[in-house]
């Protein structure tokens, strides 16, 4: 082992305060992230990190000396970056983290095409609806939808989606379609709620009180009882294409203004972007396109509101 990976090691353990995770961020055993740490307390002859069974926390030779390796790190990251960015070899780990339904339609199978044609790539694909700490668990980058909370974190457009208002062609023949959006108070509504945020659903610049028999955190659980005929649910794109196409969904309220949705990626703000999470954005910008892929399956049109 090398000096590097101690420092390295000892860096994680700082930034994560635990051993544990700093050994999951790192894909090696605990074991090893505390032989790393002691050897570079060794070879400096200094402790750096005080060890209780409850918690740690570093000494002021440890506060000093990580605020110099994450400066060394920094700079050797953004070299190999610069060098890596005029080369055409994309190799290492890439961590990813996104949502979970929109992951599983569209985004693994781009992290495969990706894995293709770059066979020296390892990556680790994370899909779950929370708001992961991007710096504090160790991801290169994450894709987002809707709107993004205030951070130091870099934003880049990959496209833009919108909320779609639909239901089943039984439940419309029975209640009847819905003539303006302030008819849907008259109506049986599905609606999508997460920890604490509003059910309510989103009209244009404003939000819209709805009633009806379910609510769930699952985007998928809503547009299976849509389609079961349970009532209307106003829905990303990307949730109800399939839907629409097949025919167990009809879109309604098309004329009504569209609330866009914006697909982001998120990566920790560096001066030179390494060139492995470069070019994976470049491959889901492309891919996904404006309208995106799943939008012009079902006919839309780019979305001209800013």
């Amino acid at each position: 082992m090398n000096q590097l990976e101690h420092i390295v090691a000892f860096v994680r353990v700082a930034e994560l305060g635990s051993y544990t995770r700093a050994a999951e961020s790192l894909d090696i055993s605990r074991t090893r992230v505390s032989r790393q740490v002691m050897a570079l307390e060794e070879t400096l002859g200094a402790r750096l990190i005080q060890r209780t069974t409850r918690r740690l926390h570093l000494t002021e030779a440890g506060e000093r000396y990580l605020m110099r390796a994450q400066g060394v790190l920094q700079a050797l990251d953004e070299a190999a970056a610069e060098v890596g960015q005029g080369t055409s070899d994309v190799r290492g780990r890439l961590r990813v983290n996104g949502p979970m339904s929109f992951g599983t339609r569209y985004l693994a199978p781009l992290v495969t095409q990706f894995m293709l044609a770059h066979p020296a790539l390892d990556v680790r694909l994370d899909l779950n609806d929370r708001r992961v700490d991007l710096l504090e668990e160790g991801y290169d980058v994450a894709i987002r939808i809707g709107s993004l909370p205030d951070s130091s974190l870099v934003a880049r457009r990959l496209t833009r989606c919108r909320l779609l208002f639909c239901a089943s062609p039984a439940y419309l023949a029975s209640h009847g379609e819905p003539s303006s959006v302030n008819a849907l108070n008259e109506h049986r509504c599905l609606r999508y709620r997460s920890g604490q945020q509003s059910a309510d659903w989103q009209i244009a610049t404003q939000s819209l009180a709805v009633n009806g028999p379910l609510e769930s955190n699952n985007g998928d659980v809503l547009t299976q009882a849509a389609e079961a005929g349970l009532g209307i649910a106003q829905q990303p794109s990307f949730l109800v294409t399939e839907s629409i196409v097949s025919g167990r969904l009809v879109p309604i309220l098309t004329n009504e203004p569209a609330v866009r949705l914006d697909v982001h990626a998120l990566y920790p703000a560096r001066r030179y972007l390494p060139a492995k999470v470069e070019r994976f954005i470049d491959l889901l910008t492309e891919a996904w396109g404006d309208p995106p892929t799943w939008e012009q399956a079902i006919g839309l049109s780019p979305i001209t509101q800013q």
